[in-house]
């Protein structure tokens, strides 16, 4: 059986990737082992170097960096999502001025790598506030970035139910901000949340603006403890990876929640149930 996109393999082929498969994850496995046995042989992963995360302080620090970065990371998402709102609207104005700046912000933003935007900002504005610096490089990036989503999910929406609005007489902010825009939303929800999760990994590059965020922390723990002569760089590393891995974990299941839940939603308008039909002769006594 096949289509006109995909043909069903046949026997020759369905061996063929199944020996293709077991050679992969083979490969992996070994790849994953010759990696642990390398670390494994630097005594980076002895049971002394995951000692110090029993010292007294340490896990209060860890904590501390994680809610820095939660701290960054709302702020930056809810204030990029309101950015690029404003951008898509923006960009799909009818006024030439209003495109043309909306298109040089988006354009410009996304071209210029986040890290510059981060230190520029902080080293020329705001070099008290490393966090507002962090803040304000994120929020101006993923702003930009995320108005082209949405802006791509506003042009999907039906055009009929544009031309019904307006034929009712409604503005194209009432139209903008009751149709599109919440329908834009829900359908690109997936793009957001991928981009809401760069946002939470970007928080990362507060150190090099030494923000307190928990990338700074572990690295900060790894160099100020020596262990066997050496610092636990890879335990501190790991035990990082691990926290922001969960951290990204928690909000794409959130996401899922949001979008299961408002696909059970009831909403749009009920259809009436249909009368019982009604023979000629009935009605004509009923008269």
């Amino acid at each position: 059986m096949s289509s006109v996109l995909y043909d069903v393999p046949g026997p020759k082929a369905r061996a063929r990737n199944r020996v293709l498969s077991i050679v992969g994850v083979a490969g992996l496995v070994a790849l994953v082992v010759w990696a642990f046995l390398r670390i494994e042989s630097t005594g980076q992963l002895a049971p002394e170097m995951w000692e110090i995360f029993q010292y007294e302080g340490v896990p209060d620090r860890i904590v501390d960096g994680m809610i820095a970065t939660l701290q960054a990371f709302v702020l930056a998402g809810v204030l990029s999502l309101l950015l690029g709102a404003l951008l898509a609207v923006a960009r799909l104005s009818d006024h030439l001025p209003i495109r043309w700046l909306a298109v040089a912000f988006i354009e410009l933003f996304r071209a210029v790598p986040l890290l510059i935007t981060i230190f520029v900002i902080w080293a020329g504005f705001l070099t008290t506030e490393p966090m507002w610096a962090l803040v304000l490089g994120l929020t101006l990036y993923n702003g930009a970035v995320q108005a082209e989503v949405l802006r791509a999910g506003i042009l999907a929406v039906p055009r009929g139910q544009v031309e019904a609005a307006y034929a009712i007489g409604m503005r194209k902010s009432q139209v903008m901000l009751t149709i599109q825009i919440p329908q834009a939303v829900r359908s690109m929800l997936p793009t957001v949340v991928s981009q809401l999760v760069v946002t939470l990994k970007d928080t990362s590059l507060g150190y090099i603006i030494v923000y307190e965020e928990l990338l700074y922390v572990g690295r900060q723990l790894a160099g100020n403890y020596l262990v066997n002569g050496d610092y636990p760089y890879v335990v501190v590393i790991l035990v990082v990876g691990t926290i922001y891995v969960a951290m990204c974990m928690v909000l794409a299941w959130i996401a899922k929640w949001i979008e299961a839940r408002g696909r059970r939603a009831k909403t749009g308008i009920k259809v009436a149930k249909a009368e019982p039909d009604v023979e000629a002769d009935d009605a004509l006594q009923t008269k």
